[in-house]
């Protein structure tokens, strides 16, 4: 087929199709440059291509007649006969850039159709194509050598776990406390291929609790925190675009949702402590049900260690079966529960020396951090008060029992103090920010008082109130799983265990007993 004689002197292409080989695979489309002497030689029609849309773009020679004849017909040849082949491609790329792309392809089909010029547009999809692309390889040659640590329980099941990811789109993960899974779901995550075409998400309830495990997957990659892993709270963000795993709370992956309509910078979601059922964690889960049959590549993982599994499982399943549950056995060292009720005829119990005494009583039998709970911040400034007025076992004048209280208002220098390096036994004062996620070092011993403020909102008064009530049966067992990660533990609650069997097995959600108006406008903004 001759395409088109270019000038005077008789320059003819010829485009003709291979079908002997000779080093070259049989099919290939090659042009045949025939010169006037008679002289000719062969080349690949796609660099012969791009060759001659340089030169008509750039030369003066050829007139606006013949350039514009041609460049219509390259352009036209190219859209009709690879259209297939664009859209192949852009399944490739990230998944940010996939539904421009897609809108990009159809406005040039749309222009086609009007015989409208399409050479620009289409040189800067192919750009803008060749450049996710890039992206995407250079992610897949930054992926980090993966290793877990075996003591953990979850280890023992990550061939499990990345099937089901594999296999599935929303899978439940449950476990004990200590199990390992808000650090090492990401890794396995990372290891099954997910992270490459968009990022991880991994949220969690609190900042102090994003920042922690950031830092501590960070840690295990041998990476600095903001490279490959990094976290974005309140008025931080440290991710970047090389990040592959991102921790945040609840609430900014909600906000996100506003505009990002389809979560597409995230190829995998791991939505963690989902027993708490906070207000975020519901709307979370409600939107993610939405979205996931308009994304069937995107990967839901609902996990946590008092989770109530058969209901999200029932809730994210099928019409013919629920979603895949994984059970991972326990915390490494076992825990003794011990039961310290106030005596009776008590009117009023002074927690803090109930809980100060029970601290005296630990000491006595062995070195080990101990972690106190406490419902408010005044009751652990109280509580520091008293205990630092205490001696207790193994002190002596120049190496006393640090005293550390751990609560949300705390600055950022505050509460890493209590991840910091000490050599002596150490007191941590916390509120239920230490129930789950937040792992404190070198915990053996728990103090419970069973208490904590729990948003209510009031319908006679109208008032969003903070009132201490008792926590439920799961909140409880969190507590206790505190413990028993690097040594047998031992857990003191100050209740009785008949007070513990009548609480709820779950904390109520919040959607059940807060005001609303915040969130749904919010989503409806």
């Amino acid at each position: 087929m001759t395409l088109h004689t270019f000038n005077p002197n008789g320059v003819v292409l010829q485009r003709v199709t291979n079908s002997y080989g000779r080093g070259r695979p049989v099919g290939t489309e090659l042009v045949v440059v025939v010169l006037p002497p008679g002289r000719h030689f062969v080349l690949p029609w796609a660099i012969l291509r791009a060759a001659l849309r340089a030169y008509c773009e750039s030369t003066t020679e050829f007139n606006k007649t013949v350039r514009s004849r041609y460049t219509a017909a390259l352009m036209s040849e190219m859209t009709s006969s690879n259209i297939k082949e664009l859209n192949e491609r852009i399944e490739c790329v990230m998944i940010c850039d996939r539904f421009r792309l897609r809108r990009s392809v159809q406005t040039i089909r749309q222009r086609q159709k009007e015989n409208q010029p399409t050479d620009r547009s289409l040189s800067k999809l192919l750009k803008e194509i060749e450049q996710s692309e890039g992206r995407v390889k250079a992610r897949t040659k930054s992926v980090p050598k993966i290793a877990y640590d075996d003591e953990l329980p979850i280890s023992a099941r990550r061939d499990e776990i990345r099937k089901a990811i594999e296999q599935h789109q929303v899978i439940v993960v449950c476990g004990e406390t200590g199990s390992g899974k808000s650090t090492q779901l990401p890794k396995i995550c990372l290891e099954a291929g997910r992270g490459l075409h968009g990022m991880i998400g991994h949220t969690q309830p609190r900042r102090i609790a994003a920042r922690s495990v950031a830092a501590r997957v960070s840690e295990e990659l041998k990476r600095p925190l903001g490279d490959l892993v990094g976290f974005k709270i309140r008025f931080t963000d440290s991710t970047s675009p090389k990040t592959f795993i991102k921790l945040m709370t609840d609430g900014i992956l909600l906000a996100e949702t506003q505009s990002d309509r389809f979560l597409d910078k995230y190829d995998t979601i791991i939505i963690d402590e989902a027993h708490e059922r906070s207000l975020n964690i519901d709307f979370l889960m409600g939107y993610l049900k939405r979205i996931l049959h308009r994304r069937p590549a995107l990967r839901l993982i609902i996990t946590s260690a008092t989770i109530d599994a058969d209901r999200f499982a029932e809730y994210f399943g099928t019409k013919n079966k629920p979603a895949p549950i994984i059970q991972v056995s326990g915390r490494t060292y076992p825990v003794e529960l011990r039961y310290r009720p106030p005596a009776e005829g008590e009117d009023e119990v002074d927690w803090q020396r109930a809980a100060a005494d029970a601290c005296g009583e630990l000491a006595e039998e062995g070195v080990g951090d101990i972690l106190v709970f406490m419902p408010t911040e005044r009751d652990i400034r109280e509580t520091a008060k008293i205990l630092e007025g205490r001696t207790f076992a193994g002190d002596f004048n120049n190496r006393k029992t640090d005293i550390v209280p751990l609560f949300g208002r705390l600055s950022e220098k505050e509460q890493n103090k209590v991840f910091a390096a000490h050599e002596h036994r150490r007191i941590v004062i916390a509120t239920n920010v230490a129930e789950s996620s937040l792992t404190v070092p070198g915990i053996i011993y728990v103090v419970d008082p069973g208490t904590a403020r729990i948003s209510r909102f009031s319908a006679t008064s109208q008032v969003q109130r903070l009132p201490i009530e008792a926590i439920s049966q799961a909140s409880a067992n969190q507590r206790m799983g505190r413990c028993g990660r690097i040594a047998p533990g031992v857990c003191v609650r100050l209740y009785s265990e008949e007070d513990f069997k009548t609480r709820d097995e779950y904390t109520q959600p919040e959607i059940q007993r807060t005001n609303l108006a915040n969130v749904i406008l919010q989503m409806k903004a």
